[in-house]
């Protein structure tokens, strides 16, 4: 039976021309802009959804800016880049500040030439006409099968990144004295059902931190949940600014003897926190006091260089150990590679509070 075609990555920034795009008229020329008819109703609703705005446009920032205030959408809108440079470097500059790939970022505009010119620069970006604006909360990558509650708070998630930003570049201590002065407490719970849709989201939108790049959609998850022999973990994150929400998933299979960590995810908004490395080092420990292995799945990937360099760091390589006979039939589709955590490792430093349950509670499955 045909499948059908793959549903298409889902898009996690829209970047909005202004002049005839979002809004009718020309600014510089002196028209009364305001937005085209459901604009409004676009903006809010991909908000809604957790997709982040930003704005490119060929303006004098400080009116453009202005405008946008006056009409109640300027807060919508992040990482804004208005000015008279060419648009493909102004939306890769919102890609690297967001920490995005390009192919999580889309860009509407009215110009065809426009919309060429950010192709040429950038073919992974997703580009719409103008008049494409109100359908686009119709079309799948823009419409993800769930709304979790982090995804509705997902812009101001970003915005206390950025004070948080720009507290660190004040800081005059180390980067491990900032991270402690943040008080940050990662939590780490069981799933639930409730859970689950955005454990699938962290499986699918994860790139750079993402252990293997499988994903794992609801009906697989409920089945692992369901399973004693599994682990489906979520992650949490809190600092003085406020909550991080879910950043982290662990999938792991405890066998007799060893345990199979099949997946290891964490947001791209954490990275600079190591929360990658502190999971890694909590299993290990969590794993050594059970007597059992601790083995990995990993694929490598051009985007998840990141998460490669946090197994390796924390001992994981792939020299032959006998350990791996005891986790089954190899370790997983296509290139997945089976790691196992070596003998010595190096500890993360500590700057955070970590709250878990207990894994060697239970017998393994």
């Amino acid at each position: 039976m045909n499948p059908g075609p793959a549903a298409p990555p889902p898009v996690k920034c829209l970047v909005w021309d202004l002049d005839n795009t979002l809004w009718d008229g020309t600014l510089l020329e002196g028209d009364d802009v305001v937005p085209h008819d459901g604009i409004r109703d676009v903006v809010t609703a991909l908000d809604a959804r957790g997709i982040l705005q930003s704005v490119c446009s060929r303006n004098d920032h400080a009116p453009a800016w202005a405008r946008l205030e006056e009409l109640g959408l300027a807060d919508y809108f992040v990482v804004p880049q208005i000015g008279w440079g060419r648009k493909s470097e102004a939306v890769r500059r919102i890609a690297e500040e967001l920490n995005f790939a390009t192919a999580a970022v889309a860009f509407i505009d009215d110009q065809p030439a426009e919309r060429a010119e950010v192709a040429h620069g950038l073919p992974d970006v997703r580009c719409y006409p103008a008049e494409a604006a109100v359908t686009l909360p119709d079309l799948p990558e823009f419409t993800p099968r769930t709304v979790t509650a982090d995804a509705g708070r997902r812009r101001s998630m970003y915005r206390a990144g950025v004070r948080r930003a720009d507290e660190q570049t004040r800081f005059t201590g180390s980067h491990e004295d900032f991270l402690r002065s943040l008080d940050m407490v990662l939590d780490v719970t069981r799933a639930t059902p409730e859970d689950l849709a955005r454990v699938e989201e962290l499986t699918l939108r994860t790139s750079q931190m993402n252990a293997t790049g499988v994903h794992y959609p609801d009906h697989a998850l409920r089945a692992l949940l369901a399973d004693p022999g599994h682990e489906v973990l979520v992650a949490t994150l809190a600092d003085r600014f406020g909550p991080h929400g879910a950043v982290g998933v662990v999938l792991l299979a405890r066998h007799a003897g060893a345990w199979h960590l099949k997946l290891l995810a964490t947001s791209c908004r954490v990275v600079a926190f190591g929360v990658g490395a502190i999971l890694l080092d909590w299993l290990a420990d969590r794993a050594a006091l059970a007597g059992a292995h601790l083995l990995a799945d990993f694929r490598p990937t051009d985007r998840n260089r990141m998460m490669e360099i946090a197994y390796r760091f924390a001992g994981f390589d792939d020299a032959p150990c006998a350990c791996r006979d005891l986790v089954g039939a190899g370790a997983g589709p296509g290139d997945v590679q089976l790691l196992h955590l070596a003998a010595e490792r190096r500890q993360p430093p500590g700057t955070l509070r970590l709250t878990a349950p207990d894994l060697t509670s239970a017998a393994p499955g």
